[in-house]
């Protein structure tokens, strides 16, 4: 719901492609200012409270948010600014969360488990931008008041969560532990590098306001469904996975999905009809939660418990950023060279990264299972 509300306010306000771009980048600053500290955060301190803190900061922005909306204020500022707090609190709280799920289910069934929470995941995702669509359609303000509610919820639930996150005086205590190992495990760095490029080049999320709006001309309702589609992908391929793992050459199979990926963007960048462009954006969320289901998996069980923390930090910062800075780059370079041109050289550039990355790491093309990735 807050992303759908986000991008048609801001665009609607201003008019502006570059206006989407800003509010991606002040997503991404606090995300790149604060990563290594959070994840350092999380492996000292009780996980629990690392998650329950920055949702009720998330929470807090939002009931702001809300209060600027019925205001009606001409500037944007104030929304960049909103967007900065409500970046850093997201970016505080995602080591943790990530580092959680160890903690909770057996190594045995982790994959498993990280497809089912990624599919429980998408499927909330899927009905939140099409209400988040017809609630704006009502008033704006009171997307952001529901979603502030939604965010206290949350911080409830948080506290069931076990406590996790003790520190381990006998490890590597330092900030920096995490960088170090991702550094010294070649296929860990070529398989965040590949998505990091992908999701940057690749997303079009940005762009789906002026999609809706000056290309489909669907209106707010639309840009809910196109916002809705690549979760009901990722619901559906998610689920599948946690029934049957990944096995055999799930190198290869990842690298094939990050160019389905590129080519499902391609078609959408070139798509003038909804029902097609609906489908793309299907289709790219499916071929992304293949990528994410083994780097997640081969991520949280190779490092150990006391490392997590710092390690998602890293992760977060490759993958999650990724997607915030790819908002960014859409709509440079949207304000550049047109929205059309714009989508289509993301989805070319993800089928040139899939070409590189397959040339540079051979790790990709000779890995065969996702968790022999991870016990490595």
């Amino acid at each position: 719901m807050l992303n759908v509300a986000i991008g048609w306010y801001v665009y609607s306000l201003t008019h502006n492609p570059m206006s989407l771009a800003y509010a991606g980048l002040a997503q991404f600053l606090p995300n790149a200012v604060t990563a290594l500290a959070a994840g350092h955060a999380a492996d000292r301190f009780e996980r629990r409270k690392m998650i329950a803190w920055p949702l009720a900061a998330q929470a807090a922005a939002l009931a702001a948010f809300a209060l600027w909306a019925a205001v009606a204020g001409p500037s944007v500022l104030p929304v960049y600014l909103l967007l900065l707090v409500l970046g850093a609190a997201r970016a505080f709280g995602s080591p943790a969360m990530s580092a959680m799920l160890p903690n909770i289910v057996g190594t045995n069934d982790f994959p498993r488990a990280v497809a089912s929470a990624s599919s429980a995941h998408q499927i909330c995702t899927v009905a939140g931008p099409a209400i988040g669509g017809l609630i704006y359609a009502v008033g704006g303000r009171a997307v952001f008041a529901a979603a502030a509610a939604l965010y206290l919820f949350a911080l409830t639930q948080a506290f069931r969560l076990p406590a996790g996150g003790r520190p381990d005086a006998s490890g590597d205590q330092s900030m920096l532990a995490g960088v170090r190992y991702v550094r010294s495990n070649r296929l860990l760095l070529a398989l965040l590098s590949l998505d990091l490029f992908a999701v940057l080049l690749g997303g079009v999320t940005a762009l789906l306001p002026i999609y809706a709006k000056d290309i489909l001309a669907v209106g707010p309702v639309g840009l809910g469904c196109l916002r809705c589609a690549p979760g009901v992908g990722a619901a559906i391929v998610g689920l599948m996975l946690a029934r049957r793992s990944i096995g055999d050459g799930a190198g290869k199979l990842m690298l094939s999905c990050v160019a389905g990926f590129g080519m499902a963007t391609v078609t959408f960048a070139l798509s003038t009809s909804f029902w097609l462009s609906v489908a793309a954006l299907m289709a790219a969320g499916g071929f992304d939660m293949v990528s994410m289901v083994v780097r997640h998996t081969m991520v949280q069980i190779a490092t150990p418990d006391a490392m997590r923390g710092r390690v998602s930090a890293i992760n977060w910062v490759f993958i999650g950023a990724s997607a915030v800075l790819g908002e960014f780059e859409s709509g440079a370079t949207a304000a550049l060279f047109g929205t059309v041109p714009a989508a289509l050289l993301g989805g070319l550039g993800t089928l040139v990264v899939v070409g590189l990355w397959t040339m540079m790491f051979p790790e990709l093309r000779e890995k065969h299972r996702s968790l022999a990735v991870a016990e490595r």
